[in-house]
C-alpha cells in the first residue's frame, strides 16, 4: 500500500503533482493539507493534525462524506506532518509520497525534509515530491535505485555528520567508497547519466535530491 500525504505546503505545479496519484492510494491529508485534496479533486481517507489551518466547511464538508477526521491538540510535540507520516507508518504503509512539504518558512521546510530520517518502512521508501524536484533518503547498509533521464540534476547531501563509504554508479562523476563530509558541497550537482543511477552507503545518513529537466515527464 502506498499512502500519498498532502502537507499544508505549497504545490508548485499542482496538475504534475495531481498526475502522480494512483487509483490505489491511500490519500491522507495533513490538517490544510485537505484544501489540496479539494482543489485537485481527491478525497483523503482521513485528516490528520490540530486542525488550525484546515477550514472548518472543509472538514464538515469531508466528515458528512465519511472521511475520517483525527485531531490532536494545539500544543503537541509533533508538526501534523510528522503525525501523519506516524499515522501511515503504524496502519502499514509500504511507501509514502508526500506532497506539499515545501513553502515560505524555512524552518518548517527543513524540518520536513528532515522528516525522512524517521520513516521507517521495513519494504519501502519516503518521498518527498513539489513539482519536479523529488528528495529521498538514503541510510547506512542500504541501496538507492535513482530513476529519471539524462541530464537530470542528482545531490547528495549528508544530514547526519558524515557519510562514508558511498558508491554510484550512473552519474557522471561517480564515488567508489567515498566520503561525503557534513556542510561540505562535494555531493552538489552530479548528473545522471541514464534513466537509472545505483547509489549505496555504508554509514551515515544521504538526502538524495533528484531535479528533473522540464521537459522531463514525471511517471
Amino acid at each position: 500500500m502506498r499512502a500519498v500525504i498532502f502537507a499544508n505546503g505549497r504545490l508548485s505545479n499542482p496538475l504534475m503533482d495531481r498526475s502522480l496519484l494512483r487509483a490505489d492510494d491511500w490519500i491522507l491529508a495533513a490538517d490544510g493539507g485537505a484544501v489540496h485534496c479539494r482543489e485537485l479533486g481527491v478525497v483523503p481517507a482521513a485528516v490528520i493534525g490540530d486542525l488550525d489551518s484546515a477550514p472548518a466547511d472543509e472538514l464538515d464538508r469531508l466528515k458528512a462524506a465519511g472521511v475520517e477526521i483525527i485531531r490532536h491538540p494545539r500544543r503537541k510535540d509533533e508538526t501534523d506532518l510528522e503525525l501523519a507520516i506516524a499515522f501511515a507508518s503504524q496502519a502499514g504503509a509500504d511507501d509514502v509520497l508526500i506532497l506539499g512539504a515545501m513553502g515560505d518558512r524555512w524552518d518548517q521546510t527543513i524540518a520536513n525534509l528532515l522528516l525522512l530520517s524517521l520513516v521507517d518502512l521495513p519494504s519501502g521508501r519516503a518521498l518527498i515530491v513539489d513539482g519536479l524536484q523529488q528528495v529521498g533518503l538514503l541510510r547506512g547498509g542500504e541501496t538507492f535505485t535513482l530513476r529519471g533521464q539524462p541530464g537530470d540534476v542528482v545531490s547528495l547531501l549528508p544530514i547526519a555528520g558524515d557519510a562514508s563509504g558511498i558508491t554510484t554508479d550512473g552519474l557522471e562523476y561517480p564515488l567508489q567508497a567515498s566520503t561525503l563530509r557534513f556542510g561540505a558541497t562535494r555531493g552538489v550537482s552530479n548528473l545522471l547519466l541514464s534513466t537509472e543511477a545505483s547509489l549505496s552507503l555504508k554509514e551515515g545518513k544521504v538526502l538524495v535530491v533528484l531535479i528533473r529537466k522540464p521537459a522531463a515527464v514525471v511517471a
